[in-house]
């Protein structure tokens, strides 16, 4: 033995770096991989106890506006009384005009009733958010077995592109659930939540989210998902009904977190959306629990519960929807909210001939045509005949009411606007 083992060629130690490059760059490798990750994450909105955070790390209070009627149509912003839900809707369509022209009515109508326009505007009012209320329909085939196929992933990129380009937060919200989760005609359904008694009304509604989670899990401007509106209407056996909630919410989570991590969640509580009751402690790590309450004495009694929730809980509340009322009671409710740190939605952006909403639809010409046979008795195909006005008049109507939903149509609710404390 020379002495001379263990040294390298210059007769040097060899040094700790020598000795270990495969760790040294396994811990480099991660230490990137880390930092890449943690800045990905950091451009996606989240939470942070109480607190909805933005991706500059400080607390968000969302300030925002629903998009009703435009991806689930409501017969009381045609102003219909029994033609109250989509499929209702459409059968006074196919009616009047029939079907071939009942489909082409639809496509305009989507392409017309939300466009760039509207989500300018909303920008440039001052609501840094908007709320997408969608109908499972628009995102299934009606074969047997059904496939995730529909325009509704069209639509839906549209105007995220469109909020992505405004600097516009973006809720996507599945407000007409296959089987139906509230029962009622905001649903779309058969008048009762079948959703919780049909595994495989279940299984589709995972399958629809985990798609849309799955499109969107890389897009910041997609804030999260509010999972279910307003389940189980109240006049339900809601002590049966309530209980199956948070489950199917696991469920539907479960299948989102398979493909996006990125994105909050939003639980609605039961009964439209009032009863907290129905939640255990929080499952996830980005959970954002919100109430909608609508013609309240405004006073703290009115959101105390979901305060208190936040509380016990740690966790962010987020009133997801309100209005419908005198641009007194929203300025009084608006500034409620916002004194206790919650975030907000109000309801609608758009409807026919109103004032509580931010724009305004003008009456068509022959639109009281219209109502008076919506409204009027249908119940036969002689009903259908002797009341049904003439179709020249209902194509009028129609097209000018598709042209009168464009925002450049429109009339702006200022005075709304400003009881939103805004522009």
């Amino acid at each position: 033995m020379d002495g001379t083992q263990g040294r390298d060629k210059g007769d040097r130690p060899m040094t700790w770096l020598q000795k270990n490059q495969k760790v040294f760059w396994m811990i480099l490798l991660l230490n990137v991989a880390a930092s890449t990750l943690s800045h990905a994450q950091s451009r996606f909105v989240t939470t942070r106890g109480k607190d909805v955070i933005s991706p500059d790390g400080k607390p968000l209070l969302l300030k925002g506006i629903g998009l009703g009627n435009w991806l689930l149509p409501e017969g009381y912003m045609f102003k219909f009384d029994t033609a109250n839900s989509p499929r209702l809707i459409n059968t006074v369509i196919n009616q009047l005009v029939g079907e071939d022209e009942g489909r082409q009515f639809w496509k305009a109508y989507h392409e017309n009733y939300i466009t760039d326009e509207d989500i300018k505007f909303i920008k440039q009012s001052g609501f840094n958010s908007v709320r997408i209320p969608f109908n499972y329909r628009l995102f299934v085939t009606d074969s047997m077995p059904s496939k995730l196929e529909g325009e509704g992933y069209r639509l839906l990129d549209n105007v995220v592109s469109w909020c992505k380009k405004e600097n516009l937060f973006v809720v996507l919200d599945m407000h007409g659930a296959p089987g139906g989760q509230t029962g009622d005609n905001i649903d779309d359904s058969w008048g009762y939540p079948f959703l919780f008694e049909s595994a495989e009304s279940q299984q589709l509604t995972v399958e629809i989210w985990r798609k849309i989670a799955e499109r969107y899990r890389d897009e910041p401007t997609v804030i999260g998902y509010d999972l279910l509106n307003e389940p189980i209407a109240p006049f339900f056996d809601v002590a049966t009904l309530n209980p199956k909630l948070e489950p199917l919410y696991r469920k539907i989570a479960a299948g989102i977190r398979e493909v996006d991590r990125n994105h909050l969640l939003f639980l609605e509580g039961g009964e439209w959306d009032t009863n907290f009751n129905v939640f255990g402690p929080p499952f996830d790590n980005k959970l954002v629990y919100t109430f909608h309450t609508y013609w309240v004495d405004v006073n703290k009694d009115a959101i105390e519960e979901y305060l208190d929730f936040r509380e016990e809980h740690n966790v962010p509340v987020w009133m997801g929807e309100s209005g419908e009322n005198t641009n007194e009671w929203i300025a009084s409710f608006r500034t409620l909210l916002e004194q206790n740190n919650v975030g907000w939605s109000f309801w609608p952006y758009k409807k026919l001939n109103a004032t509580s909403s931010v724009a305004s639809i003008n009456l068509p010409e022959y639109w009281d045509m219209i109502v008076a046979f919506a409204n009027g008795p249908r119940k036969t195909f002689e009903d259908v005949r002797k009341t049904r006005p003439p179709k020249e008049k209902a194509q009028k109507a129609l097209l000018d009411y598709l042209e009168a939903m464009k925002f450049a149509n429109c009339r702006v609710n200022s005075e709304y606007v400003k009881a939103l404390g805004l522009k």
